[in-house]
């Protein structure tokens, strides 16, 4: 599957773009475009609003793999976006771990909707920003 507009705009809501490197929360990881991390990313960082967009197609394609792949039940589009939003955040081997895609994986769509809202912690701390996004989450991989 392919994550849908519902999904992207989901991601694109909680993420916004910067295109200078800023740290989201104390204990985050450096952050530039929409959401993006990773070894590219440093205090210098600075991008263009079409490079922004780039990386951004680059991490929703492997957002959408690793959904795909750890997902064996057939999801609604709305599910499947749900999903790639929290994989977003949480990252791949997070989300592949997690109990909500199991309970995804043995049919307990219910169970699975209730796991969202336990993804909304760092480094310990409940974060406002992350419950809001866990309950649009939510409300998006229950609606038909």
């Amino acid at each position: 599957m392919n994550i849908g507009d519902a999904g992207l705009a989901l991601i694109k809501e909680f993420e916004k773009c910067r295109l200078r490197a800023y740290l989201p929360t104390p204990d985050d990881k450096l952050t530039v475009g929409w959401g993006h991390t990773g070894n590219d990313v440093t205090a210098d960082t600075v991008w263009t609003q079409e490079e922004a967009d780039a990386h951004f197609l680059e991490d929703i394609a492997w957002v959408e793999k690793c959904v795909n792949g750890a997902i064996t039940l057939p999801l609604t589009q709305n599910e499947f976006d749900a999903c790639c939003s929290l994989c977003f955040n949480i990252g791949c081997g997070a989300f592949k771990g997690s109990t909500l895609a199991k309970k995804l994986n043995t049919s307990d769509l219910v169970g699975a909707e209730a796991e969202f809202k336990r993804w909304n912690r760092q480094a310990g701390k409940e974060l406002a920003g992350l419950t809001r996004r866990r309950a649009q989450e939510a409300v998006l991989f229950e609606t038909a």
